[in-house]
């Protein structure tokens, strides 16, 4: 599952890059939560808790069975 949920954040890059982010995938644990570390300007973006929610968590519940939810980790 890990390389499936890499290849959406692959999707999902070009519009965290157009605001200097980036996303990093650390984990998918065996309930399906996807743990990633958000990079560049995202890291310390006071809109990032949306955008993971609204963006990233809503790319892979579409596209991805089995995905629960999706947690950024330092």
């Amino acid at each position: 599952m890990q390389q499936e949920v890499e290849q959406v954040l692959n999707k999902v890059r070009p519009a965290l890059e157009a605001d200097g982010g980036g996303i990093e995938l650390v984990e998918v644990t065996e309930d399906g939560l996807v743990r990633v570390r958000l990079t560049g300007a995202c890291g310390g973006c006071p809109m990032s808790q949306m955008t993971l929610s609204q963006l990233v968590e809503r790319a892979l519940k579409e596209e991805l069975d089995g995905v629960t939810g999706v947690e950024a980790v330092l």
